[in-house]
């Protein structure tokens, strides 16, 4: 690593902070940052010169491939602007309620907030541990399902982009996002008469992550739906998800959630299979954030 890196703990947890002088991300091996990643978590690259441009190459450098969120705009070559509203948003995984769960979620700063405004990070490794036996038991049980309605533009931009080009947007069919199910038994949908699909997809709440069999409970039960429908979230037989536990959840996420305190031009790469992420309230507007999603090559990717 360049001479000009420093390597401390970010915040109180796992996570690590990579400082330097004015070094660039470009020398940063592959093997060296997912190595670091495995134990940490999240990593946190502050006072790098770092720009959309060299974000995106550093993401695409360190990726297999990179997805996105239909919802979101693209800005340059893998970055997606983060225009989720100025309300807090709840701790999730991003595109944990489909198949095609990221490994890696991505965070570059342009502009810092002012005030406040800051990315939450919370470790499902910690979360599953804290959790009390009776509620571990329940998502030990059975699995838990997300299902929803999505816009016909909506579910078409995520085909026509994980086609990767092979098939104009305008052509894309109801078969193709099939297609792409082909082999997730835990996942269905149904088309509607106006093009859009009624979605469900079965997962459990804890379950192996990227870089190991350890459980963590990472997924989106509290997260948001800025962009889409709200998800009806149950147990896999259909059963709700009883109200003390989703008050125990509130409350185990809330004491082993960590702040990032955003600056200009800093990069955050986190273990979308472990770690969950959301937002404080947004106090500046002015505050500008890009966000890029991507695999890395294992996990059958």
């Amino acid at each position: 690593m360049d001479s000009r890196i420093t390597q401390s703990r970010y915040g109180r947890g796992n996570g690590v902070l990579l400082t330097a002088e004015g070094a660039s991300l470009e020398p940063l091996e592959k093997a060296e940052v997912l190595g670091l990643l495995k134990e940490a978590g999240f990593i946190v690259f502050r006072g790098f010169d770092a720009n959309l441009d060299t974000f995106s190459s550093f993401v695409q450098r360190l990726s297999a491939r990179v997805t996105l969120d239909p919802a979101r705009q693209f800005h340059g070559a893998v970055a997606q602007k983060v225009d989720a509203g100025y309300d807090a948003i709840g701790l999730h995984c991003e595109n944990s309620n489909t198949p095609f769960l990221p490994h890696l979620c991505w965070f570059f700063c342009e502009k810092a907030a002012s005030a406040g405004s800051q990315t939450t990070v919370c470790d499902g490794y910690s979360v599953w541990e804290a959790l009390t036996p009776a509620t571990r038991e329940r998502f030990l049980a059975q699995p838990i399902q997300y299902s929803r309605h999505v816009e016909a533009m909506k579910w078409k931009g995520f085909v026509f982009h994980s086609l990767q080009g092979r098939k104009p947007f305008a052509q894309i069919e109801f078969s193709d996002l099939q297609a792409l199910h082909d082999g997730h038994t835990d996942a269905s949908a149904e088309l509607k008469p106006d093009g859009s699909i009624h979605y469900a997809f079965r997962v459990p709440a804890a379950h192996r992550t990227l870089f190991g069999q350890r459980l963590a409970f990472a997924n989106s039960i509290l997260g948001p739906s800025y962009n889409y429908e709200k998800p009806k979230i149950t147990f896999a037989d259909g059963s709700p998800i009883p109200e003390s536990i989703l008050e125990e959840l509130a409350q185990v996420f809330e004491a082993h959630t960590e702040d990032i305190d955003w600056r200009d031009g800093e990069v955050v790469v986190i273990d979308n299979t472990r770690v969950m992420h959301g937002r404080r309230a947004i106090q500046d507007p002015q505050r500008t954030i890009y966000n890029a999603l991507s695999y890395i090559g294992q996990g059958g990717v």
